[in-house]
């Protein structure tokens, strides 16, 4: 199974992808709502997430919890069929941008985030949460990055009053030799219903 996760303070991306770490992230109006928008706002203190859909790629996954390993690397799902959150970040539904991440495939074959690439402008991506409630976001944007090129700032951005949500894989060509896939995957997505 390929999906170390390397975390360089607020970097995270999937083994096999790694990153040189960047600064503090900060907002970018291209992946996020404008003041003017009409986009919901809900309140603070979200309940954790436990299930990931997305109709348009046949995902339908429980969630697994994600923090950091003693070598502060983030945990992964140790099944590639479950997603898993990031813990230390908001909650989806939350202001700012929350982030689950995937394997793309795994020794045996394709991974939960297999086909996150094929995501379309407009998709939507539900999560459920631990009191059952749901809330919906609408994909923004599909963006593939070389390792070298990952942006931090974009993909793990404040985002006050935003409710964003970022999904995370690897992507690319994969090379052994080189450590595993040369870019990750990042769909960009906005809170659509609270």
């Amino acid at each position: 199974m390929r999906g170390l996760l390397a975390l360089g303070f607020s970097v995270l991306l999937l083994a096999g992808c790694s990153v040189d770490p960047s600064a503090a992230p900060t907002a970018t109006p291209s992946d996020t709502p404008s003041a003017q928008s009409d986009s919901p706002s809900p309140a603070a203190a979200a309940p954790a997430p436990e299930r990931l859909s997305i109709d348009a790629i046949g995902v339908d996954t429980g969630l697994v919890s994600l923090g950091l390993a003693e070598d502060e690397t983030v945990e992964v799902p140790s099944n590639p069929d479950d997603a898993g959150w990031y813990t230390l970040g908001p909650s989806p539904g939350e202001d700012g941008s929350a982030v689950i991440l995937g394997h793309v495939d795994s020794p045996t074959g394709p991974a939960v985030f297999a086909q996150l690439p094929s995501l379309q402008v407009g998709d939507e991506i539900d999560v459920t949460r631990k009191d059952g409630s749901q809330v919906t976001f609408s994909v923004a944007r599909v963006a593939t990055y070389a390792n070298e090129d990952f942006p931090a700032n974009k993909v793990y951005a404040s985002t006050p009053g935003f409710p964003t949500l970022r999904l995370v894989t690897c992507g690319g060509d994969y090379d052994a030799a080189n450590g595993g896939y040369q870019s990750n995957v990042v769909v960009y997505a906005n809170l659509v219903t609270p």
